[in-house]
This record gives structure tokens, C-alpha cells and sequence, in this order.
């Protein structure tokens, strides 16, 4: 008789009750990166905190926490206390069959020094949106962006981080429904402290989910990006692509790619990639790539990891053309994240999102000039 190997071997625990989670002490494989002298607040009871409310727009509700309809369980401390703490959760519905043609803006404001945001986005049966959510900087917020697609439904969404120097812990959990089709890009271009934590789950089989992240740290920006992916059904497919570039002597990135295929799940198709480029000396990019199959039967699995500086041959072919070694520099970066901003479907974001990559590489200054 052969027994079989318990599911998890180092279960998570997940629960609505905070004390349910140990405050982190910073040497648990969740905290290990992390630095925790900048984090305590998050794992304190605020009573005076606010939920992260909305501005109104179409397809955009507030409602009581106790309304916001999802199942996802927290699972660590500050998420538990946001989910806990919140009054109010912020409602994306778009219903089944309808195709949304405009980008849904839903522009966050974060009420309180420390706020909790609890926003749910739920794409109907056979539905097709794009969801831009654009976060607040102006205080430090702690929660979750929750993402459920109905069978058939195509759904891309981009989290905007950017304008501000307050701190940011997210979890970003999504259902991906039968073969429907999830596209979520995570964009990090400020913040002191931004720890965001995407995770995809299949509810049935044919699902395809791509998960882009396009990051740029200087200063003393701690960026971290937890990426988790879990094949339960079978003939799904997964694609993780994160780019990032860092410059100044204390800027530190984190990413880890954690995709695990499940023994049901024949059939995958997964690819994880990570690329790290630093523009000055001194700056720490921490990348932690894992792939744990429980199946041999699978279309394709692979990951990639590299860090490292610029190609003296790009910089000195477009030196030659007569730019100066700046501009050099600032066009090779914007040719290295546009490999990732491409992949979004809308246009008019994708000039968006690069134009505030111009702006922080001072590209934009230039042309006015």
C-alpha cells in the first residue's frame, strides 16, 4: 500500500481573526527580507483607522464589510487586522455578459494615517473589463484587493503605486473561473515601504492568468512583490513576468515567484521570470524564484532569475548615435520595461504608465527642454 504525502507541508494559516497570527519577529520565511523596524504599526490594533474609500464612478458601489461577498481568508497579521478593522469595502461588479469598453478608473483615497482598504472585483460569467486601481500615498495602508472572475470572463487589472511616501501591505488574491482569462499587472514607482502579494487560484480548468510587475526603486525604497501561484485544475496556464530597476546606495527590491502544481492539475503550462537591473552601485534586488511540481504531467514549467547591470555594448552603440551617456542609460531602461508594459491590453494606459516611467528617469524633462 503506498501512501500518499500530505497536500501542504507547511500549511498556512488563514483566518478573519487577528488573534489567530503571532506578531512576525522577522525571522519567518514571510518576514525574512523584510525590514522589520519599519513595520511595527502595521501589526498594531488602530481603533481610529478608516477604510480606503472610492471615488464614485460607474460599476463602483461602497457597502458595509459585512456585505462585501467574498470568501478570502487572511493570511497574515496586518491583513487580518485591515479585514478586521474596516467598516467599509470598496465594490468593483461588472455583470456577466456585459463588455465594458473604457477602462474602470477606481481612484483610492486613504482617509486616516493608517487606513484599510477592502476592495472586491468581481468579473461576471463571459464579462470583459479592464480595472485601473490607483492607489493612495498619502498614508500608510494595510489589505486587500480581492478578484473573482466568472467562467469565460477576460479581465485585465493594473494596480497603480506611485505619488506618495507612506507604506503599503496588500494581498491581491484572485479566483480565475473556467476558462476564462485574467491579465494582473502591478506597477511600484514610490513608497517607502510597498509589499504587495498577488496570488492566483484556478476554480476549473482551461484558466489562463499572466501576472506582470513593472518596479523602479531609488532612495531608501524597500519594494517587495510576493507572487504565488496555485494549479489546482487541469490545462491551465501561467505566465509571471517582473522587471525592475533600482538606483541609489539603500534601495532594496524583493521578489519571489512561488508557482506549485498541484497532482489534478495535468495538463499546465507555467513560465515565471524576473530581471533586475541596477542603474548605480549599492542597491539590493533579492530574487527567489520556485517551481514545485506535484504532477510529471504537464505542457510546459520553467523559471528565470538575473541581476545585473547595464550592457556596455546597448550603451555605447546609442553613444555613438550621439546621445550622451545619461540618455543612454534612461532609453535602455524604458526599452527594458516596455517588454512588460506592453503585455497591457489598453493603449492609452500603457502611454500612461510609461510616461511616468519617463518622469521618474527624467526622460520627460528632457523633451520639454
Amino acid at each position: 500500500m503506498t501512501i500518499a504525502p500530505p497536500s501542504d507541508l507547511a500549511p498556512q494559516v488563514a483566518s478573519l481573526d487577528p488573534a489567530d497570527f503571532p506578531v512576525p519577529n522577522g525571522r519567518e520565511e514571510e518576514w525574512r527580507f523584510a525590514p522589520m523596524e519599519r513595520l511595527q504599526t502595521f501589526f498594531e490594533h488602530h481603533a481610529d483607522a478608516q477604510a480606503v474609500v472610492a471615488q464614485p464612478g460607474d460599476f463602483i458601489s461602497e457597502v458595509p464589510i459585512s456585505q462585501a461577498g467574498d470568501t478570502w481568508l487572511p493570511t497574515d497579521l496586518p491583513a487580518a487586522l485591515a479585514r478586521a478593522l474596516a467598516s467599509t469595502a470598496t465594490i468593483v461588479d461588472i455583470p456577466a455578459d456585459v463588455v465594458v469598453d473604457e477602462p474602470i478608473v477606481v481612484d483610492l483615497r486613504a482617509p486616516s494615517a493608517m487606513s484599510y482598504l477592502h476592495l472586491v472585483v468581481r468579473a461576471g460569467r463571459h464579462s470583459k473589463a479592464t480595472v485601473i486601481v490607483r492607489h493612495d500615498l498619502s498614508a500608510d495602508v494595510a489589505g486587500a484587493m480581492v478578484t473573482d472572475l466568472g467562467d469565460g470572463a477576460d479581465l485585465t487589472m493594473v494596480s497603480i503605486t506611485d505619488g506618495g511616501s507612506a507604506r503599503q501591505l496588500l494581498h491581491w488574491p484572485t479566483s480565475v473561473g473556467r476558462d476564462a482569462r485574467f491579465t494582473g499587472a502591478v506597477v511600484t514607482l514610490d513608497g517607502s515601504f510597498v509589499r504587495i502579494s498577488p496570488t492566483v487560484h484556478y476554480a476549473g480548468p482551461g484558466g489562463t492568468a499572466e501576472q506582470l510587475g513593472v518596479f523602479l526603486a531609488d532612495g531608501d525604497h524597500y519594494f517587495e512583490h510576493r507572487v504565488f501561484v496555485e494549479h489546482e485544475a487541469p490545462h491551465c496556464t501561467s505566465n509571471v513576468m517582473y522587471k525592475g530597476a533600482l538606483s541609489g546606495d539603500r534601495a532594496h527590491t524583493v521578489w519571489i515567484g512561488d508557482v506549485l502544481v498541484r497532482r489534478t492539475a495535468i495538463g499546465t503550462d507555467t513560465y515565471e521570470m524576473n530581471r533586475n537591473l541596477l542603474l548605480t552601485d549599492g542597491p539590493r534586488a533579492d530574487s527567489v524564484p520556485n517551481l514545485e511540481l506535484e504532477t510529471g504531467d504537464v505542457a510546459g514549467a520553467g523559471h528565470a532569475s538575473a541581476t545585473g547591470r547595464f550592457d556596455d555594448d546597448q550603451l555605447f552603440y546609442l553613444m555613438s548615435r550621439g546621445l550622451t551617456n545619461e540618455q543612454a542609460r534612461q532609453l535602455v531602461v524604458r526599452g527594458f520595461f516596455s517588454e512588460v508594459v506592453n503585455r497591457i491590453p489598453s493603449a492609452q494606459w500603457r502611454e500612461r504608465l510609461m510616461a511616468n516611467v519617463d518622469s521618474r528617469l527624467g526622460i520627460a524633462e528632457e523633451k520639454d527642454e
